[in-house]
């Protein structure tokens, strides 16, 4: 990938003292997520969620994963296991390019990067692909005909070499060459699709909203075979879920059922329901964070339970009752996640123990010597080593991977989407839906 360009811009460090802005705005909790679990904590009454501190031991060394540099970033979870890499990221702070407005309408919070170029989807089903180094939109592609204009489209895609596969919530499946500029096919299954995509060989793998799993040809759109799972009559917010194995693709749906299904006989391998609801039926409320996939285990963070199965046999190798807000993260033998009272856990993978619980705000409170106050997270990922935490109020909270926190700073605007870590860099599109690349 070519060098990122323009002149840089540097920004001044922040004096983070009992005057930081970091608790500005921190009384605008997300609505959503906490009507969520409200939700679901009188669902499950009889279970007491986990939320105690564990300090850090000081001889805790926990070793992550290599760091890595990435260059591209081809699908809505970064990778076919769902699990963050070590990403490389320089730190230092500083504001290396911001374009212009991209957007007029509201956008996708997931985007993709690949070959220099950032892709984009908004509500009206535009699929815009601007190009860093030219600083410009090269190509904007719609899909949709007059009837279909006045929908909201909830569109998901991944690319591979040239080629975007998009999914809609009108059940239309189509495939783009960005570099053409040229509709391959587009088919229509009139089930709206609920899930992400995969691309595995000469496969699109798929869901709708009925919990249906759809095996594609990538080459013209044709239904290879689709196998039905249970269906939900009440859809929550819960979207369902993809991973792929080197053999396997591991299918989440929103009833809580897990299926391991062998991706070159359709044959499923076995299934596993994690709905621990107190009512038997189908419409059970379930929710799960995305499946994330490493080496032989698949971690399933639902409300209210963490799981860790072993993908191999669908037996459980532990659970425990802690509900995490973030995707989880796997980087060598640990598991890192936050809990929905704000702490940040780190999980031994082999023995099930945990090296520590700790209070995020109070954390923060402690570093600035200021009065602790509600915080609300964003996101969760491991960079240079350290786990960076974004605030809702644009703020990094930095902690080395022991629990110690090393440092805060702010970004220059806020998030709109969630970032994604390219060439030492962050990328993000701001609330002026204008793309931000920090280095």
């Amino acid at each position: 990938m070519k060098k990122f360009l323009i002149a840089v811009l540097f920004l001044s460090h922040c004096s983070f003292d009992n005057k930081t802005g970091i608790w500005k705005n921190s009384n605008e909790i997300d609505l959503i997520k906490k009507n969520r679990f409200e939700n679901f904590e009188t669902l499950y009454a009889k279970q007491k969620s986990f939320n105690n501190i564990i300090p850090p031991k000081n001889y805790l060394q926990i070793i992550l994963d290599p760091i890595k540099s990435n260059f591209e970033w081809p699908d809505e979870f970064y990778h076919n296991s769902n699990n963050y890499i070590n990403f490389s990221y320089k730190n230092q702070n500083q504001v290396l390019f911001k374009s212009k407005r991209l957007a007029s309408r509201e956008i996708k919070d997931k985007f993709l990067f690949k070959d220099g170029n950032i892709f984009l989807t908004d509500i009206k089903g535009n699929i815009k692909v601007f190009s860093v180094e030219k600083q410009r939109v090269i190509y904007e592609f719609n899909f949709y005909k007059k009837k279909f204009k006045k929908l909201k489209k909830n569109l998901s895609f991944v690319i591979e070499k040239n080629i975007v596969y998009i999914s809609d919530n009108i059940g239309y499946l189509y495939a783009l060459n960005y570099k053409t500029q040229k509709l391959i096919w587009a088919k229509n299954f009139r089930i709206p699709f609920r899930s992400n995509i995969k691309i595995s060989g000469d496969l699109v793998i798929l869901a709708d909203q009925n919990n249906f799993l759809y095996f594609i040809n990538k080459n013209n759109g044709e239904r290879l075979k689709y196998i039905p799972t249970e269906e939900v009559i009440v859809k929550n917010d819960f979207i369902n879920s993809l991973a792929l194995g080197n053999q396997s693709v591991f299918f989440l749906n929103n009833y809580g059922s897990l299926y391991s299904i062998n991706k070159n006989n359709f044959a499923i391998n076995w299934f596993v329901n994690l709905n621990t609801s107190l009512s038997v039926g189908t419409n059970n409320l379930f929710f799960s964070n995305q499946i994330v996939f490493n080496k032989d285990k698949i971690i399933i963070s639902t409300d209210p339970n963490l799981y860790v199965i072993n993908s191999k046999t669908g037996s459980t190798i532990f659970k425990m009752p802690i509900t995490s807000i973030v995707k989880p993260i796997i980087s060598g033998k640990s598991l890192f996640i936050i809990t929905k009272d704000n702490l940040l856990v780190c999980i031994d993978l082999d023995s099930g123990r945990l090296n520590y619980s700790i209070d995020i705000g109070n954390e923060i409170a402690k570093f600035l010597k200021s009065k602790q106050k509600p915080i609300n997270i964003k996101f969760l990922s491991i960079l240079n080593n350290n786990l960076f935490i974004f605030l809702n109020n644009s703020y990094l909270v930095n902690f080395n991977a022991n629990g110690k926190i090393n440092g805060i700073n702010k970004l220059p605007s806020k998030l709109e989407t969630q970032p994604i870590f390219i060439n030492d860099s962050i990328l993000y599109l701001n609330k002026r839906k204008k793309l931000m690349i920090i280095n």
